[in-house]
């Protein structure tokens, strides 16, 4: 037994945390939007209501996610710049598929042992991301667990609220037989399917590529009034589970894996794993990070919306009533 054991002595340091949260300010501060109320280090992050209580009837849409075993790769690699811009994606483009606008975004940090550089370089990278989508970075966690995690372990979680007008929900109600449905082209691997990554092929900086963040072309696309009938984020289950998410009873989706380019990075995992292309249709994205559902007669003015936005759009497929709400390939 010993007569004194401070709370540095079990592992957790009290002074690396406080300066690391002022290693951070500046970062979180690049995000700010005119909503944003106090500064960080509050017990809170206040964010106004004021625009929201000017909308007809606001609808908030939240989501939480993480980064997955993604992190591993960013560890083995030693570079943490931009695995926070993946944890903001996985959050900001899955509520965009209602219609969403992101207003702020919140991380938790979990550490072996807190490191103040390295921890204010993975906050940058989710400032970064907030930035890209227009979300302001209101607060967050830092937690020490010594004992629990391994020193150079640590994982990453993040939690946005968005708003949408009811009225303007993007939730599927008005698709028809014949829709045509549009692809945006995945930056790469995005965040899912790293457990079978790290697997079958070595570790380089290719397979940390960030997952790419959809949400202002959407929102002008929607402010342009371009009518969007349906998205889904395809994340973890491919193109087979997610896009099926945004169809309503009465409709499938078909979809011609031939009408764009698997990206090499993904088509590399394909082959080393030897996956079929249900398989690989059912694991990864295949290079497409964000599927439309658009009237046929729209669906030209919608491509050059993106496009002009610099995005890489393909006509992957149409909406097919008398179906059962699943994604069917041709």
């Amino acid at each position: 037994m010993t007569d004194h054991l401070s709370y540095s002595d079990s592992g957790v340091d009290i002074d690396e945390g406080a300066a690391a949260v002022e290693a951070i300010r500046d970062a979180v501060a690049s995000t700010s939007r005119p909503e944003v109320m106090g500064d960080l280090g509050g017990f809170g992050g206040l964010f106004s209501a004021s625009r929201i209580a000017q909308m007809a009837d606001p609808v908030l849409v939240s989501g939480a996610d993480g980064v997955g075993t993604k992190l591993a790769l960013a560890r083995e690699l030693g570079k943490h710049d931009s695995i926070g811009i993946d944890l903001v994606a996985m959050c900001v483009n899955d509520i965009l598929c209602c219609g969403a606008e992101p207003l702020f975004f919140l991380d938790y940090l979990a550490v072996g042992k807190l490191d103040r550089d390295q921890a204010a370089t993975i906050v940058s990278g989710i400032a970064a991301g907030c930035r890209q989508a227009g979300c302001a970075l209101i607060g967050g966690e830092m937690a020490e667990h010594p004992g629990v995690m391994p020193d150079d372990d640590y994982d990453l979680a993040g939690f946005c609220v968005g708003v949408v007008e009811r009225a303007q929900m993007i939730d599927g109600r008005d698709l028809a037989d014949g829709d045509v449905v549009l692809g945006l082209a995945s930056s790469g691997l995005h965040s899912n399917g790293y457990s079978l990554v790290r697997k079958v092929v070595d570790a380089d900086a290719e397979l940390l590529t960030p997952t790419r963040i959809y949400v202002r072309p959407v929102l002008d696309a929607l402010a342009a009034d371009l009518p969007i009938k349906a998205m889904a984020h395809i994340t973890g289950g491919g193109i087979t589970n997610n896009l099926d998410r945004s169809l309503i009873p009465g409709f499938d989706v078909v979809i011609d894996p031939a009408s764009w380019p698997v990206p090499a990075v993904i088509q590399r995992i394909v082959d080393a794993a030897g996956l079929s292309p249900a398989e690989a249709l059912s694991t990864f994205n295949m290079g497409i990070g964000l599927a439309l559902a658009v009237a046929a007669a729209d669906a030209d003015a919608v491509q050059a919306h993106f496009e002009a936005a610099g995005e890489r759009v393909f006509r992957i497929g149409h909406v097919a009533a008398g179906g059962s709400q699943k994604v069917r390939y041709q």
